[in-house]
């Protein structure tokens, strides 16, 4: 079987109802990068960075995968197909893709705040403070 790779970005999921992040009116307008999404803004107010995921994690779960999203899952019928995207949303998973590889990480996934080895699923839309891993450590975005 042949082999495809894909790369995506922000404009397939642009077309589900998703946000981007850099267009007019973009998730950036609304917060500077080093308040929500660095290991800087986690020291300094790890509440605005849960919030922020847990936002962007409520709407990811409210929009549907597109007919791009599905045309890329179809093509699996006919190549062994990779797809590498900038998203952190599951649109392209939600879709049938079954080989995603996330260039920013997942909305969908948690890190221990102490071992970020430690990768947790997160079911739903919210993390909240006060969810340990198993270790005792608070999970984070």
């Amino acid at each position: 079987m042949k082999k495809l790779v894909v790369l995506t970005g922000a404009g397939v999921s642009a077309e589900s109802g998703i946000a981007t992040f850099r267009d007019a009116g973009g998730l950036w307008e609304g917060y500077r990068v080093e308040d929500v999404a660095t290991p800087e803004a986690w020291q300094r107010d790890p509440a605005l960075v849960l919030d922020f995921y847990n936002q962007r994690r409520k709407k990811a779960l409210e929009v549907l995968p597109n007919r791009g999203h599905e045309i890329l899952a179809e093509l699996e019928q006919q190549f062994e197909v990779t797809i590498i995207t900038q998203n952190v949303d599951n649109l392209h998973e939600r879709a049938g893709s079954s080989h995603v590889i996330h260039l920013h990480g997942s909305l969908f996934e948690s890190r221990s705040s102490l071992n970020p080895k430690l990768i947790y699923p997160i079911l739903g839309w919210q993390l909240n403070m006060g969810d340990k891993c198993e270790r005792g450590s608070q999970l984070r975005p």
